[in-house]
C-alpha cells in the first residue's frame, strides 16, 4: 500500500461545515474543495450510511484519511485529512448512538473533536419539548467532559455545529430571539459554562471582536437571506488554551451560503500552526 502523506510543516487549515446532506451537495463540496482545499475538513449532518458514503469526491481532492460515522437521512459526522490522522473516539452522547461525535488524533498529538449538537426543536421548554430537554442534557454532558479534559491538560480542538449562538452579536436581534431556540438564556448560559469548564478559546472571536456581528447560518425560510441578513452563529471552532498562540487566521466563508443548492450553514476555516 502507498504511504500516506506526512503531516504538513507549518500552519494547517482546518474547516468545519454542516453540509446538510453530503450526497445532495456534491457539486457544492467540489467547488469548495477546489477553491479552499483545507488540510483537514470536518462535516456535520452528512445524512448517509457509512457504506453509501461518496468517497470518490474526496479521493479526487487528496483526502487520504477519512473517518466517518453516519446514518441514513439524519445526523452524521466525518473528519477528512490530506495526511495521516488516527481515529481517537466516537462518543455516544447521553447514551444515544446517534452519530453526533467523532474525534481524531493529529500528528502532533492534538485531539480534534467534531460535534453536532441537537437543534432542540421549536419550543424552548424542556418539560413540553423532549428535543429541547435532550439538547440541554447534551450541553451539560459536554460541560462535564470539558472539565475532565482540563484536568488532563492535553491539546484539543473542538469544532462543529453546536446549534447555539451564545453572544448578543451572534444573532441578528438579541431581543427578538431571546425566546427562540438557539439563543435562549438557558442555552447561552449553558454554552458559556461549557466554554469556561475547559477555558476553551473561541478561535473565530479571537480575530473578530465580540462587538461585531458574526453569523454562520441563515434560514432557508428567508428568500432574501443575504439582503435580510437575519443570521445566527451556530458553528464554532474552539481550542484549548495552549493553542491560543498558535492561531493565525479565521473566517466564515459566507459566499458558500449563496451557491446553488447551498447548505443553510456556511463553512468556517481556521488556520493554526501545530508544527
Amino acid at each position: 500500500m502507498p504511504k500516506k502523506p506526512a503531516a504538513p510543516k507549518g500552519p494547517i487549515t482546518l474547516a468545519t461545515w454542516n453540509i446538510n446532506s453530503i450526497r445532495a451537495r456534491l457539486d457544492l463540496m467540489d467547488g469548495f474543495l477546489r477553491q479552499y482545499a483545507p488540510d483537514v475538513l470536518c462535516l456535520q449532518e452528512t445524512k448517509v450510511r457509512d457504506d453509501q458514503f461518496p468517497h470518490e469526491l474526496f479521493d479526487a481532492h487528496g483526502y487520504t484519511t477519512r473517518l466517518i460515522k453516519g446514518q441514513p437521512g439524519y445526523n452524521g459526522v466525518a473528519i477528512f485529512a490530506k495526511h495521516q490522522v488516527e481515529l481517537h473516539e466516537m462518543r455516544a452522547l447521553c447514551g444515544r448512538n446517534d452519530c453526533r461525535h467523532i474525534s481524531a488524533k493529529l500528528p502532533d498529538g492534538t485531539v480534534l473533536h467534531n460535534y453536532y449538537v441537537p437543534a432542540g426543536g421549536d419550543v424552548p421548554d424542556p418539560v413540553k419539548n423532549d428535543k429541547f430537554a435532550h439538547k440541554l442534557e447534551v450541553v451539560a454532558e459536554m460541560t462535564a467532559w470539558s472539565m475532565e479534559l482540563k484536568k488532563k491538560g492535553g491539546k484539543e480542538i473542538l469544532v462543529g455545529d453546536l446549534n447555539i449562538a451564545p453572544l448578543e452579536t451572534d444573532v441578528w436581534s438579541h431581543k427578538q430571539l431571546l425566546n427562540v431556540v438557539s439563543h435562549t438564556p438557558v442555552e447561552t448560559e449553558g454554552m458559556l459554562k461549557m466554554q469556561a469548564a475547559r477555558d476553551w478559546v473561541d478561535a473565530v472571536r479571537h480575530f473578530v471582536p465580540a462587538e461585531q456581528k458574526l453569523y454562520s447560518w441563515w434560514s432557508y425560510r428567508s428568500p432574501n437571506w443575504e439582503l435580510a441578513d437575519k443570521g445566527r452563529r451556530l458553528d464554532h471552532v474552539w481550542v484549548s488554551p495552549q493553542l491560543k498562540g498558535k492561531l493565525k487566521h479565521a473566517q466564515v466563508i459566507k459566499e458558500m451560503r449563496g451557491k446553488e443548492k447551498a447548505s443553510d450553514h456556511a463553512p468556517i476555516i481556521v488556520t493554526i500552526d501545530l508544527g
